[in-house]
């Protein structure tokens, strides 16, 4: 796995509009000259939020890639929270560093219920008032 490759290649898209018209002419060819295994082309060629984000993705170059997809923010958001549930604790990078398994696992260790979004933003309310 090289997670620098796959946050190298969504850096290079979130900027480049040469880059974006390639990755919608072929999404396959566009990954070509980035060493990624077969999991990151896959997961960046579907697009598989969830799992970019297990394998260690930076959040916030992952959202762009969101947006390029026109993928809204609280599906975003989702898709984060069900990649943790799916393939299990964030494998590499920041996250992997300091622990976090997702938005739910984080909360009860706070012994809060999870702040996840309801379909309007709101976010819900922790069992400790907050």
């Amino acid at each position: 796995m090289s997670l620098y490759y796959v946050q190298k290649f969504l850096y290079e898209l979130n900027r480049s509009p040469a880059v974006q018209q390639a990755y919608t002419a072929d999404r396959h060819a566009s990954l070509e000259g980035f060493t990624l295994s077969d999991e990151e082309i896959a997961a960046l060629t579907e697009p598989d939020i969830g799992k970019l984000f297990h394998l260690g993705v930076n959040g916030q170059i992952l959202m762009h890639f969101a947006a390029f997809h026109q993928i809204e923010w609280a599906d975003y958001l989702q898709r984060m929270r069900d990649g943790i549930d799916a393939y299990g604790p964030v494998r590499e990078g920041v996250y992997a560093m300091t622990g976090y398994e997702g938005v739910d696992a984080h909360a009860a260790t706070l012994g809060q219920e999870s702040r996840v979004a309801d379909g309007a933003g709101n976010a819900g309310t922790s069992t400790n008032g907050s």
